[in-house]
């Protein structure tokens, strides 16, 4: 296939480029080069013989140049941890941006378009499981905007063969996003704030990866939405403790209470953001410690065949050996 993989510089738009890439596919990527990560990925993908294309998707000529050609898109790129900009950020890069992508795909005869969007769009779990039809309650900007380019995909079902993909917490080697928990455990200095107890089922992004390609390819997923998790249902201190294991380290007993943290974040919010600067704390960074998330994903099982088979035990072990490796770890 010849398919389109936006957000391609971002960790699991750069592990996908490169699994399909693997497979025999034609695959180039629309990606930034903001940040070192960024750019070390870039250089990857390139010796891999993968094409980037640089440039904005809210500009159409952009968008129709990248769409050109291509059977299936795969759209990952978006705002997400941005904490120093406007919301109009966000609904610019996320809405807008998917909007323009889609209406350059119809215009290209791109003929499957996958969504990547988020479990953000729930908001938090009441303790019941949630599957694709679950009421979505965003409590962000983040999670509305990419609920609003859910909208906007489903609106084009009779134009392209669409499908959404709410995506779980991923990890695996080439994340960073959890390298300072890493990096905190293997030190000895990791503490817990708040209880521990929230839960979470975290997908490894190869799991992902094939999953998607599922959402690209089978004629069953078009027209649908599909939440893609992990089988492991675990609480915070689990999963700290099986990172700890991956290590060789005793895992941390510390914990402090959420409260002094979730007030600093406030007010770093409200102090720094409105002067564009990053807040070094801020209540989405929070939401790792206080938000339960449990899924059902019988829907992807049944439809597309699709189960996640990295258990978390051996997916933080690899992904301990690629920090390792990479010289992110004190040996």
């Amino acid at each position: 296939m010849k398919i389109l993989v936006t957000g391609g510089t971002g960790f699991i738009g750069s592990r996908l480029a490169l699994r399909v890439r693997g497979e025999g596919h034609d695959v180039v990527v629309a990606g930034q080069l903001n940040s070192d990560a960024e750019r070390a990925r870039a250089a990857e993908l390139e010796r891999a013989g993968v094409v980037i294309h640089q440039g904005p998707l809210q500009d159409a000529g952009y968008a129709q140049s990248i769409a050109a050609g291509r059977e299936a898109i795969i759209h990952l790129a978006a705002a997400q941890h941005e904490a120093n900009v406007a919301d109009e950020y966000f609904y610019d890069v996320n809405v807008r941006g998917t909007e323009t992508l889609l209406e350059a795909s119809r215009s290209a005869g791109v003929r499957r378009f996958v969504y990547g969007s988020t479990i953000g769009v729930y908001g938090e779990s009441d303790g019941a499981a949630l599957d694709e039809q679950s009421a979505p309650r965003p409590v962000n900007v983040y999670g509305r905007s990419k609920l609003r380019a859910e909208e906007a995909v489903n609106s084009y079902r009779d134009k392209l063969e669409t499908s959404i993909v709410r995506i779980s917490e991923t990890y695996g080697p080439g994340d960073f996003r959890l390298l300072k928990l890493f990096r905190a455990v293997n030190r000895g200095r990791f503490f817990i704030i708040g209880s521990g107890l929230n839960r979470r089922q975290v997908i490894h992004v190869q799991d992902l990866a094939r999953g998607l390609m599922l959402a690209a390819t089978e004629p069953a997923a078009v027209g649908e939405t599909f939440v893609m998790a992990g089988e492991e249902i675990m609480t915070t201190r689990d999963l700290v403790q099986r990172v700890a294991a991956a290590l060789g380290r005793t895992a941390p007993v510390w914990r402090a209470p959420l409260w002094p943290f979730l007030t600093a974040a406030v007010i770093f919010e409200r102090t720094l953001s409105p002067l564009g600067i990053q807040p070094p704390l801020h209540r989405r960074r929070l939401d790792f410690f206080r938000k339960s998330f449990v899924f059902s994903t019988a829907k992807a099982k049944r439809l597309l065949g699709f189960t996640p088979v990295i258990a978390f035990r051996e997916g933080a072990a690899e992904t301990a050996k690629w920090y390792r490796e990479q010289g992110y770890l004190d040996r």
